[in-house]
């Protein structure tokens, strides 16, 4: 007979564990050079917005929420909240929203409710949501002070904080090397087709945008980002899976190989007429120097050792597990496992890669 749930102890611990921190995200630099994006972007923007506005150095023209901007454009790059026009939408937007409630309802506080409530639907209808938004919504009922705002707090400073504080994050990001405006980075077919590479393919982009509608709540990533996080951690786990694993379990060892010396001629015979799709090219020593395969007979070249591409080269400990990704990108068949001193051992292939994963589940 099970126990019955202490429903009070299962509540409890959920709230308890939405107090533990998260985990560490970036590198402490990468948060350094956050936190000096961050100093530069808004001491930039006062600085300029008190000159272009005549107010002078030492008095800059700033609203607090572009404090809350910066850290999403500094901090969190990456995220669909801080991109361009989700900052500039999201700021100016909600700042007419929040001008024309306080002039349409005298009462600050249901003004103050109102107008964070209809920038939040503003911003969403117009896909330009932006957690800082609701903060200059609120700025503008709050400000008035109990005169009719002007539509004008929307351009100046709103609009110009955001829009300097916007360039200098572009800069920034290009300087430290971001991508920003962010795009999800892709790994294209290696042979130039509008196919993504083999590990990419399943789940595809449309199945991950179907389990984010499918969650309920809004997530603050996008779903190529989160596509492509998803199969790194797939691959992950099946290194994980596979670790115990070695090349030296499962390459070929009875290779055909050939000489660096011998003519270009002699390895497209052996690659036709003995059905192969790659050579381990060898100096004098039986030391591993190239490879060569069907695409490589196309060089200029007469002697073998002209044409032979660089290996990829392994040990026979290395785990079956590292090749996961260099043989699943379309850019590599095989990998040759050698020695302590480069001295030819075997070969692992595609085939010998599925074979395993297949057989040692």
């Amino acid at each position: 007979m099970t126990e019955p749930k202490n429903d009070a102890r299962l509540i409890w611990s959920r709230y308890y564990s939405a107090f533990i921190p998260a985990p560490p995200g970036p590198a402490f630099v990468d948060r350094l050079k956050a936190a000096s994006g961050a100093i530069g972007g808004i001491a930039i923007t006062g600085l300029l917005c008190g000159l272009m506005l005549g107010n002078g150095i030492t008095h800059p023209l700033l609203v607090a929420p572009m404090g809350a901007s910066a850290v999403l454009l500094f901090a969190v790059p990456a995220s669909p909240l801080a991109q361009p026009w989700s900052v500039f939408g999201g700021n100016v937007i909600s700042a007419v929203v929040g001008i024309a409630i306080a002039r349409a309802i005298p009462d600050p506080t249901v003004a103050a409710a109102l107008a964070v409530g209809c920038a939040i639907a503003a911003m969403s209808l117009l896909r330009c949501l932006h957690p800082p938004g609701g903060a200059v919504a609120l700025s503008a009922v709050l400000g008035a002070s109990g005169a009719a705002p002007s539509f004008m707090f929307a351009l100046v400073p709103v609009a110009v904080n955001t829009a300097l504080l916007l360039v200098v994050a572009i800069i920034f990001h290009r300087i430290a090397g971001h991508s920003y405006p962010h795009v999800a980075p892709k790994a294209p077919s290696p042979h130039g087709t509008q196919d993504s590479a083999p590990p990419l393919r399943t789940p595809s982009e449309r199945d991950v945008e179907e389990a984010l509608e499918a969650y309920g709540d809004a997530l603050d990533v996008d779903a190529a980002d989160l596509h492509v996080v998803l199969h790194d951690a797939e691959i992950r786990a099946a290194e994980r899976v596979h670790g115990d694993l070695t090349c030296g379990e499962i390459m070929s060892r009875d290779v055909i190989a050939i000489g660096e010396g011998q003519p270009v001629s002699e390895a497209r015979q052996l690659l036709y007429t003995r059905r192969l799709l790659s050579l381990p090219v060898l100096d004098e020593a039986g030391r591993v120097r190239g490879l060569v395969g069907p695409l490589d007979l196309a060089k200029a070249g007469e002697r073998v050792r002209d044409i032979a591409s660089e290996p990829l080269l392994v040990t026979s400990a290395t785990p079956v597990a590292q090749l996961l990704r260099p043989l699943t990108s379309g850019t590599r068949r095989e990998a040759i496992v050698v020695d302590d001193d480069r001295r030819l051992r075997g070969l692992v292939t595609q085939t010998d890669l599925l074979a395993a994963i297949a057989l040692h589940p």
